[in-house]
């Protein structure tokens, strides 16, 4: 599966299938939620939410992945991201682009 954030593929040529997407919420650890909130008074990454971060955005693009492998997608262009925060703590990520057959 190709995987791009461009409307083209250089050297192919595609009909689209749809939009396809893939989602999750994260939360952290209690306990990792405590020490990043005392991390916030002096500064600096927050290492913990930036790994929940990175998990979510893997997740949701296996969804979306998932969903055209479904539709027999060869490709998924013009991908993009967002993220909300739901509560204190946890966010939602979404994955979504336009799943394509080449032809």
């Amino acid at each position: 599966m190709i995987l791009v954030n461009t409307d083209y593929i250089t050297g192919k040529e595609f009909e689209m299938l749809g939009l396809v997407r893939g989602s999750t919420i994260q939360s952290k650890h209690v306990g990792k939620d405590i020490a990043q909130s005392f991390k916030t008074l002096v500064g600096g990454e927050l290492k913990s939410y930036n790994e929940m971060m990175n998990e979510a955005r893997a997740l949701a693009t296996k969804r979306m992945v998932a969903e055209a492998e479904q539709l027999g997608a060869d490709a998924v262009v013009n991908i993009r991201y967002a993220s909300a925060a739901v509560m204190q703590g946890a966010a939602e990520v979404i994955a979504y682009g336009t799943a394509v057959k080449f032809i």
